[in-house]
């Protein structure tokens, strides 16, 4: 019973309040053998989708929790897909039914369903080419959250000629949240937001060698930002584009609020 069948059942008086708590604490997540607690409520509770991280999971798992979250929620998405995950979900799913980024490492698997569109839009800018793979794994994430998505590629500091013409076209857009990817020094995300009038969610990415590579120097030099500037950890493309789309949706469902009331007054 679905949390929307469980209070109809309350209003028409099918079932008491104190039987409705008991079964609501149930409700929310669905196990899959001893190993997972999928939460199929998490969208809508927190307006963020869960994802099925493939990284130190078997692959026979990842591909029985993909088939579990999509018969409870339609479309699953599966990040840090390796070679031997993305080997076992081709062998499970349909080609139809299988959506692979290969740059960000993530899958999606459904049953024909579309990515819903919430209306919200979130900018994706890469410092360097080594950062498109994290900036892609946040452009995955915001879309599955209903986000239109607008990228912009290798327009890092060493030729920052490049971003401003760039950063222009994005603008058009009316981006709600714009993630920035660096990696080395990590500066291009303080000077976006110094130049936008919308939020920028640093993304620091492991690029970079010796003293302070790994990612550590543009973590460092992010949160040292004196344009204001939010940051997620190295190489969190998910936690970056999860928060942008919160964001935007939250922007675009404001929007249409007051859309809605303006027609209702005239």
């Amino acid at each position: 019973m679905e949390l929307t069948e469980l209070f109809r059942a309350v209003k028409d008086g099918k079932i008491d309040v104190e039987t409705a708590e008991q079964q609501a604490r149930g409700l929310g997540f669905v196990s899959y053998l001893d190993i997972a607690k999928l939460d199929s409520h998490r969208k809508c509770r927190t307006g963020v989708i869960e994802a099925v991280l493939a990284d130190c999971k078997e692959p026979d798992d990842v591909v029985e929790i993909a088939r579990v979250m999509v018969s409870h929620s339609k479309r699953a998405l599966i990040t840090r897909v390796s070679a031997k995950h993305l080997k076992a979900l081709k062998a499970a799913f349909a080609d139809d039914k299988l959506e692979w980024n290969s740059r960000a490492r993530a899958a999606v698997v459904h049953d024909g369903t579309l990515a819903p569109k919430t209306g919200g839009v979130v900018g994706i800018i890469s410092a360097g080419t080594a950062d498109i793979p994290a900036a892609e794994e946040a452009r995955v994430v915001a879309s599955e959250m209903g986000c239109e998505t607008v990228t912009v590629y290798d327009v890092g500091v060493a030729g920052i000629h490049r971003l401003v013409p760039e950063l222009q076209n994005m603008k058009s857009k009316n981006p709600g949240a714009i993630v920035v990817a660096a990696g080395r020094e990590g500066t291009l995300p303080t000077i976006v937001s110094g130049l936008v009038d919308v939020p920028v969610i640093g993304l620091p990415v492991s690029t970079g060698y010796g003293a302070g590579g790994k990612g550590e120097a543009a973590l460092m030099s992010m949160l040292q930002s004196c344009s204001t500037l939010a940051v997620v950890n190295i190489d969190a493309g998910f936690v970056a584009g999860a928060y942008a789309a919160r964001i935007a949706n939250m922007i675009a469902s404001a929007g249409t609020g007051c859309k809605k009331e303006q027609e209702e007054r005239s």
